[in-house]
């Protein structure tokens, strides 16, 4: 004889299944569909006043690749007359600086930040002093296309726009065209930029290519994550963001799986303070289509680890109680993905079940960053610093 679950149970079940659904699916449909009754005309610029860019190639301990980012920058198709190239060194001890020197005869700027202060505090002493109208934030490990830096200056025509955003294609290291969790990751991430970006402005940018107005800058907290929380504040003075497609660069993954779940971790933990340090983009009432952009692409996302443990613990309570064939399968297909989760983390070749292991544990190690960054974030970790992996 079988005894029905208690009626909150299943409804924590649902609610839990929802929101996991609404995070990495749904909110894109609901995007999609908005985006047919209201999305902006796009604009098509002329090229034929093009402003002053200053490209900023933020760097620590680069020496082994930042040369390769000089010569990727000076070969941009981009008039040389209106590209100042600022190499950003925060305190580089391994010979960064030296070769950026040789190339200032090209006209590479070496802005060298004394007490290795982080990335955001390098940023606040360093864009006042650049010459562009248009600022471009980069890494020393980011290849650009070469009308990379083109086609995001070009989406500025757009009076509205206060920021645009490019798109990072990370480069396997094995070779084997693996998924890694950056690789899942971004292409949901860019997705929903796209789809944001139609009907308001997409929330945050990528770090390693995005450009804003100079005028727009705002001095940063030092332990603030740039890429979000200049989009956010340039939302706040009433500008938008988009992303563009056609801006992209290359980038090599991280060297193991282990660098690239703490950069989640990074990720999670500098977002969730910057999103917390801005309530009022939650404001409805103030910002009615950005608040509900952030909260869904950002609040959902990182609830979706506590809805994951709340699915699995209330399916199995109904499962047990109910003895019901529906509630059974659901547990079996959720029993599945932790599987498969466990197979991909152990390298287990699974034949044909191969790109699902992989799809499986790039979800799953990603909810599990989110709720290390969520700890680290209540710890009061901010990771104003960094140090390369390369």
């Amino acid at each position: 004889m079988t005894v029905d679950a208690p009626a909150y149970i299943t409804i924590g079940f649902w609610t839990a299944v929802l929101i996991v659904f609404y995070a990495y699916a749904g909110y894109p449909l609901v995007l999609a569909v908005l985006g047919v009754f209201g999305a902006h005309r796009p604009v098509y610029p002329g090229t034929d006043r093009l402003p002053k860019v200053s490209l900023l190639i933020s760097a620590y301990n680069e020496a082994a690749a930042i040369e390769d980012k000089l010569l990727n920058s000076l070969d941009l198709d981009y008039p040389e007359e209106l590209l100042e190239i600022v190499v950003i060194s925060d305190a580089s001890s391994d010979g960064t600086d030296d070769i950026a020197r040789k190339y200032e005869g090209r006209g590479i700027v070496l802005k060298r930040c004394e007490g290795h202060i982080g990335k955001t505090a390098c940023l606040n002493r360093t864009v006042p002093e650049t010459v562009g109208d248009i600022i471009v934030f980069s890494d020393a490990n980011s290849r650009y296309d070469r009308r990379a830096v083109r086609c995001l200056v070009e989406r500025f025509s757009d009076r509205e726009i206060g920021f645009v955003t490019g798109r990072t294609e990370y480069l396997s290291r094995a070779g084997d065209g693996g998924s890694s969790p950056a690789g899942l990751y971004t292409r949901v991430e860019r997705l929903t930029k796209t789809l944001e970006g139609r009907i308001g402005s997409c929330v945050g940018a990528d770090g390693a290519i995005f450009a804003i107005r100079k005028s727009l800058y705002q001095p940063l907290d030092a332990s603030d994550i740039n890429d979000l929380v200049i989009p956010l504040r340039i939302v706040q003075q009433g500008y938008r963001g988009i992303l563009a497609p056609d801006a992209f660069c290359l980038e090599p993954a991280a060297p193991d799986v282990s660098g690239e779940f703490a950069r989640h971790v990074r990720i999670t933990t500098r977002s969730l303070r910057a999103i917390f340090r801005y309530p009022g983009l939650l404001n409805p009432f103030r910002f009615p289509l950005f608040s509900f952009e952030l909260a869904s692409h950002k609040l959902m996302r990182f609830f979706a680890p506590f809805a994951l443990f709340t699915a699995l613990f209330t399916n199995v309570l109904i499962a047990v109680a109910d003895g019901g064939s529906v509630y059974g399968a659901i547990l079996f297909l959720q029993a599945c993905l932790y599987v498969l989760w466990l197979a991909g983390s152990l390298n287990i070749p699974l034949s044909f079940l191969t790109r699902p292991s992989r799809a499986a544990h790039a979800f799953c190690a990603v909810n599990l960053a989110i709720l290390i960054g969520w700890i680290k974030f209540l710890k009061g970790e901010k990771f104003t610093t960094w140090a390369t992996q390369r």
